[in-house]
């Protein structure tokens, strides 16, 4: 059979694989881009909805994530952030709190201090989070076992665990406890500036402008084409190189493949000889992230606003992104999306009478994820075990098959930041292997 030929085949248009192919059509290496769906950016994803842009997958970015900042300087783009909060709301069992931000994170504090005091002695440096070999000790234990130890008062645990599900997006009795370590080490072992970067600043122009700057890049060297609706069905390796099948059952023959996919779809993605085990392994067992985010639109005028309530609740955590004269657009989190339909604007609309019911929901929006068959899960958190376990089977390549994603990064894994991350560390990885 006659195959169309290139140098390398990038499985999946995310942030990772336009990166990916960015590097290798910059160095001349013909590559071929195929993305399932219908539209680039993966996980990634601008979207017009309740008459704003708005970002249906990920969003924050910030300074102190490398990888993410050096493209905003790549390609000059503007930074914003979400209007400051001038109300905050909280439970305290069953009540209602209200007050500043500043009283909520003064809440929260002290538990949050205790739960990561040790950090860089765990992790002293994220680029390399596997350096202390006593890491897999930490990696026992969940979120939640380590939140029950330290036996704090009902309104205090309440807040600490809404603050974890907020960045989290699971239920934290299945999230592993290092990937709270990770998250704060990457911000020198300050939770209160791992708070800030993870969840504060944004593209002014969404992360579609990222997108669309990364792809314009690497076709405009002539040597990447991007194939949307070509969705992968089958990579045969070998010594030399990987034919790979897609779409209707055409071929491609690279001499080398780079996947793209998260942690979840690789047990589902069809390659001979089989993937080892140590890859399949935590995929099979599915990464602990499973929730739900919400797009909100209520009628204004309000004050932008924070709630938490805890992770019983449907939505964890809501606030405000956009203001406008007569409405205002919230995003939500909760930490099982099978527990509510971010498309039901009943059911959300009864999730914010929690806090309050001044709030007239006009219309909701957003994607489940978990249901997506290209996706499976939100951002990564793992389960006990599969950091210490699986994160360096993971990254490593099979043959001449390669990984890049922001799950198998080493400092921001699950963000922007760990797909550029994945991407360049695999470009170099591809290029040493092909001299």
């Amino acid at each position: 059979m006659q195959h169309e030929q290139a140098d390398i085949v990038v499985v999946g248009a995310g942030v990772a694989g336009l990166i990916a192919a960015r590097e290798f059509a910059g160095d001349g290496l013909d590559t071929v881009v195929l993305e399932a769906r219908d539209r680039i950016g993966g996980r990634t994803w601008t979207d017009h909805r309740l008459g704003r842009d708005l970002e249906i997958g990920g969003t924050w970015l910030h300074w102190l994530q490398p990888h993410a900042w050096a493209e905003v300087n790549r390609y000059g783009l503007e930074v914003t952030r979400g209007p400051r909060s001038e109300e905050t709301y909280w439970l305290a069992g069953d009540e209602v709190r209200r007050g500043t931000l500043d009283d909520f994170m003064n809440l929260i504090d002290p538990g949050m201090t205790r739960l990561l005091e040790e950090t860089m002695r765990w992790i002293p440096r994220p680029d390399d989070p596997l350096r202390n070999p006593d890491l897999a000790e930490a990696d026992r234990y969940t979120v939640q076992e380590k939140l029950d130890d330290l036996k704090l008062s009902e309104d205090e645990k309440n807040a600490n665990e809404a603050a974890w599900v907020g960045h989290f997006n699971a239920p934290l009795d299945q999230c592993s406890f290092v990937s709270a370590l990770r998250w704060t080490a990457a911000t020198a072992g300050s939770w209160h500036l791992m708070h800030e970067s993870s969840a504060i600043f944004r593209l002014a122009g969404g992360t579609r402008g990222l997108v669309e700057a990364v792809a314009a890049d690497a076709r405009g060297t002539g040597r990447a084409d991007i194939r949307l609706n070509a969705p992968v069905r089958s990579i045969a390796r070998d010594a030399d190189g990987a034919t790979v099948t897609y779409g209707d059952g055409r071929t491609v023959r690279a001499r080398r493949v780079v996947v793209t996919l998260g942690q979840n779809l690789l047990d589902g993605l069809d390659v001979t000889p089989a993937l080892p085990e140590d890859k399949l392994v935590p995929a099979r067992e599915k990464t602990a992230s499973q929730g739900a985010k919400a797009w909100i639109r209520v009628r204004g005028p309000i004050k932008p606003f924070f709630a938490y309530s805890s992770q019983a609740h449907p939505l964890s955590v809501v606030r405000t992104e956009f203001i406008g004269e007569d409405d205002a657009v919230l995003v939500a989190f909760g930490a099982d999306s099978t527990r509510i339909d971010v498309t039901d604007r009943d059911a959300i609309a009864a999730a914010l009478r929690v806090w309050r019911d001044d709030l007239e929901v006009l219309e909701v929006g957003g994607h489940d994820w978990m249901a997506d068959p290209y996706s499976r899960e939100t951002w990564l958190i793992q389960r006990p075990g599969q950091f210490t376990g699986h994160h360096r089977a993971l990254q490593a390549p099979a043959g001449v098959v390669h990984f890049a994603g922001g799950d198998y990064a080493n400092i921001w894994a699950g963000f922007i930041d760990g797909a550029a991350e994945s991407a360049v560390r695999v470009a170099r990885e591809v290029r040493d292997s092909l001299r």
